[in-house]
């Protein structure tokens, strides 16, 4: 055991060292300054980082992925597809409820929104989502118009809500989309998509195990959009204190106690569940069951040193670097949050665990590397182009219309697969150190650049950014696969016309 979580230790520092070296480095420059105790918590917090994603990382092997294949499989293998659908909306409810991030997310509307409301109806979006999902694959319904669908259906109601008045819930409700899958929902449902494909789809189809995520995905929009269209008001915000000195002494001792809480709450409807359904129905072996519990103990502790970490080191850091990047020139603003984007994606743990599904289940078609290379790409082309908007105070309707015509358009000229993996990427890519890391860092520039009274309607969308470029990118992979195809094949037919009759008697 000690050498597979050496192992995750090395992927995992191979994932974050990049974005604290350039962040130390960009110390040792005259166009950033931290001070010592902020430069000491930031390094402290990386190496924290590390070992908290080697164990969540050896935790979602060992429990989060084996659980949600067993539910996915033993549920319909058992002839219960009813229950099947219930156990599936009751779980993308009682997940969703607990998500830390949501509770964030519902702080800034409460003067708006009453938190419980808005945390309540996106729990449903995500459950009634989840419920789509398995059916898609029942009835082996496509991705592409279910997604051109919803997202269509979407944007007829942001045109609503521009008109009402109420433009300061849009990014709002397109964020939403991205903080529902946090990191312990998405391992879970992935997996749980396994398992159903593989007990009702098509064994040949191996897009039916892809889509999950991106469903679950629009649904919370699709319910914060409808809030926006039926409230009244103006939304508001207060600027949370981003000193270093508030995660430390005490406070920091609080903020891990307030994470633990927070994480054991989220794991405990998954868990409860899945006992539930292992002593009416799944029946697994003493063994198995026992290297789940052990599997589920790394997860939490993990993602409890995962999210303090960002919380006291990373968030605090991000803030101020990008006050004092926006007091510079703006070319090497957008510059530096491209950087940014190429090597943050990499620290996000949901990443690596889709990487690895996607690996398994194309047989290495789609590799590791290709689906990093075009993930931190389309991730660096978000925080870029969310500095742009910030810069020049435009709407991010400016940037998703266009943009989600665009993958949609796409869908219909790659093959299916690809167009699964992209929508899944989406809402995987945009995790825990992207709102709790990059969000601050887009945040501090905003205001500086537009003021406090603008970070609602300008900073607020990247999240829902960073979920649409992999849409872009992963589908671009995909296209540049069938261009390849179709080269290689008329270069081969061309070369069998170019032939004279001569060499083909001879061959024959």
């Amino acid at each position: 055991m000690l050498k597979i979580l050496w192992i995750k230790c090395k992927e995992a520092a191979v994932s974050v060292f990049p974005v604290a070296i350039i962040v130390l480095l960009l110390n040792c420059t005259p166009i950033v300054n931290f001070s010592l105790t902020e430069t000491l918590v930031f390094a402290c917090a990386a190496i924290a980082l590390v070992f908290g994603m080697a164990l969540f990382n050896l935790g979602a092997d060992m429990a989060m992925t084996p659980m949600g294949e067993q539910v996915g499989s033993g549920l319909p293998k058992s002839g219960k597809f009813k229950l099947l659908l219930i156990v599936c909306f009751v779980m993308g409810l009682g997940v969703t409820v607990a998500e830390p991030d949501l509770s964030v997310l519902a702080s800034q509307v409460k003067e708006v929104i009453d938190g419980g409301t808005l945390i309540f109806t996106i729990g449903i979006g995500v459950g009634l989502f989840l419920v789509l999902s398995v059916l898609r694959v029942v009835f082996r319904l496509s991705l592409a118009h279910l997604m051109t669908f919803f997202y269509l259906l979407l944007f007829a109601i942001a045109a609503l809500i521009i008109e009402s008045g109420n433009a300061s819930f849009l990014p709002l409700a397109f964020d939403s989309g991205g903080v529902t899958t946090g990191p312990i929902t998405v391992p879970f449902i992935m997996s749980l998509g396994a398992g159903v494909a593989a007990a009702l789809g098509d064994k040949h189809d191996r897009e039916s195990s892809f889509g999950f995520i991106a469903l679950c995905s629009i649904g919370p929009i699709l319910a914060v959009a409808f809030l926006g269209l039926f409230s009244s008001g103006e939304v508001s915000y207060v600027l949370p204190d981003y000193s270093v000195e508030n995660g430390l002494g005490l406070a920091l001792l609080d903020k891990i106690l307030h994470t633990g809480k927070e994480v054991l709450i989220a794991l405990l409807p998954i868990v409860a569940f899945f006992f539930i359904l292992q002593f009416l129905i799944l029946k697994l072996p003493k063994k198995r069951l026992l290297q789940i519990v052990v599997g589920i103990f790394y997860t939490f502790f993990g993602l409890v040193i995962f999210l303090a970490a960002v919380a006291i080191g990373f968030m605090p850091i991000g803030y101020e670097m990008g006050a004092q990047l926006a007091a510079g020139s703006p070319a090497l603003l957008v510059g530096f949050a491209f950087v940014l984007g190429l090597t943050v994606v990499l620290a996000e743990p949901a990443i690596h665990v889709l990487n690895k599904q996607v690996e398994t289940v194309t047989g290495g078609a789609v590799s590791k590397r290709s689906m990093l290379i075009a993930l931190s790409l389309g991730v660096g082309a978000a925080i870029a182009l969310s500095v742009v908007r910030v810069i020049f105070d435009f709407s991010i309707l400016y940037y998703l219309i266009p943009g989600y015509f665009l993958s949609l358009g796409l869908s219909f000229f790659v093959p299916k697969l690809y167009t699964a993996i992209a929508f899944d990427s989406g809402g995987v890519a945009s995790g825990p150190l992207t709102s709790s890391f990059i969000l601050p860092f887009l945040i501090g520039v905003c205001a500086v650049l537009q003021g406090e009274s603008k970070i609602l309607l300008d900073a607020f969308g990247l999240v829902s950014m960073v979920a649409m470029t992999p849409l872009i990118s992963i589908q671009l992979l995909g296209f540049r696969a069938v261009a390849d195809k179709k080269l290689r094949e008329h270069i081969a037919m061309r070369r069998i016309l170019g032939a004279d009759d001569k060499q083909i008697i001879q061959f024959m």
